[in-house]
């Protein structure tokens, strides 16, 4: 039984007040809704004292869990120094040097505070490079909280003819309807076809190479590749979830694709503000300011916090993390695992579920068959997912009401205890259902 202090519901009824937006514990139960106290490793501690074992993460951030000591290091000593110049420094040279050296598409790097940022700045580079507009990208994706990126993501309902964006927010300029064109994930044929009909009209195609947790079909990725290299489409991958998660070289490296652009975050930023763009030399010199003086087409992209010392020493400090042996084998182990574990659960229950994606980053469904795309993802049971993540939580477990993020850090009893509560759970969600 989960206990609240008066002091925690408090701090939630004051969060309600002054918050327009979700308080973010991600169940609509209210009994369940905490405020966090504290982080370390692979868990997680509510302001009551309540323990989870942590697969939210921040939302993917925290590969190495929670308050490393590297990061913790970089955060005493780095701001010594200052926080913010503006001017550029020897941290973010270093962590230039080092994208460079890992991500295969990387020739030259820019940071920014947000994978939002990040994502943006790749579109409007784009859209400089082929002197035109329009940006294609896939029914379902989510590239951030850009208005370009706001258009047929994750929480589209309805199901539109392709290529037609339908706006996911209020707010969106009626001006952007048509400048975002959609195609449906793993199709390459009908990808294909919207890219040759309107090849004229578009500046850029981005993708995430996992898609949420839809992997790629064989031939996909390759496919897309050959189809924007054909017309010089630059070609952006949104690899801020994939990004250093995956490899150090990403989903890039993973699946032997090199797309033109690339943005990524979270795995490298120590849940500290950090987005990275990278890419082609020939397309991120656009963003060069000596361009103006020279009459050049120049795509500006600044920021005030970007390439900050904080922000860029922790990533670096992390990475160095990364590089040493095991790190990533031990990550798979986890995640496989801990996947495992729960379509063994599943299987148990009785249930109609299924689980996507890739070991360090998975999601159910509750649905009969796996779903692929964007469409086939809404035959799922989404409410049984938000009641099996409540579920979940009673057992001291805290996940999204989608993907299950692991980090190289979860123990072999946090494994243990999570199969025990995928059981529990689902037992307990079969018996509701019944």
């Amino acid at each position: 039984m989960i206990e609240r202090s008066d002091e925690e519901r408090a701090l939630i009824a004051e969060a309600e007040r002054l918050f327009p937006t979700s308080t973010r514990c991600l169940t609509f139960d209210p009994e369940l809704n905490f405020c966090v106290g504290k982080a370390k490793g692979s868990h997680i501690w509510d302001v009551s004292g309540n323990e989870y074992i942590d697969y939210l993460l921040g939302s993917g951030p925290h590969l190495l869990g929670h308050a490393h000591p590297a990061v913790l290091e970089a955060l005493r000593t780095v701001p010594e120094g200052g926080t913010s110049h503006l001017i550029i420094n020897e941290h973010a040279v270093k962590l230039g040097q080092k994208i460079v050296e890992h991500v295969p598409c990387a020739e030259m790097v820019s940071f920014h505070s947000s994978g939002s940022e990040a994502t943006f700045f790749a579109m409007r580079l784009a859209r400089v490079y082929r002197k035109r507009d329009k940006i294609l990208k896939f029914e379902g994706g989510y590239h951030g909280m850009n208005d370009y990126a706001m258009m047929s993501n994750q929480w589209t309902m309805g199901s539109p003819p392709y290529p037609k964006a339908v706006p996911n927010t209020h707010g969106i300029p009626r001006a952007l309807n048509g400048q975002v064109l959609i195609a449906p994930f793993n199709d390459l044929e009908a990808t294909a076809a919207i890219i040759s009909e309107h090849e004229d009209e578009l500046a850029g195609v981005i993708i995430e190479p996992v898609q949420r947790t839809f992997e790629p079909k064989p031939g996909f990725l390759k496919g897309i590749r050959e189809v924007t290299a054909n017309f010089d489409i630059p070609l952006i991958f949104d690899e801020v979830v994939t990004g250093f998660r995956m490899g150090l070289g990403g989903a890039q490296a993973a699946y032997g694709i090199t797309p033109d652009l690339c943005a990524i975050g979270k795995a490298i930023s120590g849940g500290l503000p950090l987005g990275v763009l990278c890419g082609r030399q020939d397309i991120m010199a656009i963003a060069n300011p000596k361009r103006r003086l020279q009459m050049l087409p120049y795509s500006m992209q600044t920021g005030t916090f970007s390439s900050n010392p904080v922000c860029t020493s922790v990533a670096l400090a992390l990475i160095a993390e990364l590089e040493k042996p095991g790190v990533y084998e031990r990550l798979e182990e986890v995640g496989t695992r801990v996947r495992d574990g729960l379509r063994n659960a599943i299987a148990d229950s009785g249930i109609e579920a299924c689980v996507t994606g890739v070991p360090s980053v998975f999601e159910i469904w509750f649905t009969k068959d796996a779903p692929f795309d964007h469409r086939s993802a809404k035959e799922s049971d989404f409410y049984k997912n938000i009641r099996f993540s409540d579920l979940l939580l009673q057992q001291g477990v805290l996940k999204a009401a989608e993907k299950f993020f692991i980090s190289a850090v979860h123990t072999d009893e946090d494994i243990e205890r999570t199969i025990e509560a995928f059981h529990v759970s689902l037992d307990q969600l079969a018996k509701e259902i019944s």
